[in-house]
């Protein structure tokens, strides 16, 4: 499906790009510039969607029209810790080891904003998510097989993550780190339809 104007994905995540795709999205990727905060100053859905449309303007600032698509994850595990991408890989083999302890919540904001009609729309998703217990040398081997560093929580899903996720509350693309049925009825309201 190709709009009658352009799709910007502001992000170079790879799961987000492969999501836009399998939805059938004709789009184009510029990621923002921008530093996330990280802090959390308020509550989870605010920082989120402060992130996500912080993002979406850094990109839209830069054109003249079409329709940019920005989101922003974070985890927080079962102690209420802000989990982001792990700096090494020691820290993601000790983030996962906490987070399979306990249920974690994956919260992503997502800002899409029509650039010609200086129109903004912010939402966010929420999933909570079960694993099931993971030694040390499990957790090693894990990501052995992954990176670990570009990844919310130094985990995925997908793939052979979905080997310790026992179970999930919420939206699955969530976790992946696009919420896609909110973003479709985000898009309605910009005029695009998915389906």
């Amino acid at each position: 499906m190709k709009p009658p104007f352009k799709i910007i994905l502001a992000s170079a995540s790879q799961r987000r790009e492969k999501l836009l795709r399998e939805a059938g999205l004709t789009f184009e990727v510029s990621p923002s510039r921008v530093q996330e905060r990280h802090l959390l100053t308020s509550t989870r859905p605010a920082l989120v969607k402060y992130n996500a449309l912080l993002k979406a303007n850094d990109v839209a600032s830069r054109l003249k029209e079409g329709v940019v698509i920005a989101a922003d994850t974070i985890v927080f595990d079962g102690d209420k810790n802000v989990v982001g991408k792990p700096r090494h890989v020691q820290e993601a083999a000790e983030v996962l080891l906490r987070l399979c302890r306990l249920p974690h919540w994956v919260y992503t904001g997502v800002a899409v904003v029509d650039v010609a009609k200086g129109r903004r729309i912010v939402d966010y998703e929420k999933t909570k998510v079960f694993m099931q217990p993971l030694s040390p040398e499990e957790i090693s081997r894990y990501h052995r097989k992954i990176s670990p560093l570009d990844k919310a929580g130094g985990y995925n899903i997908e793939g052979v993550g979905g080997l310790f996720i026992g179970r999930i509350e919420g939206c699955y693309t969530n976790v992946i780190g696009l919420p896609m049925a909110k973003l479709r009825r985000m898009l309605q309201q910009c005029g695009v339809s998915l389906l």
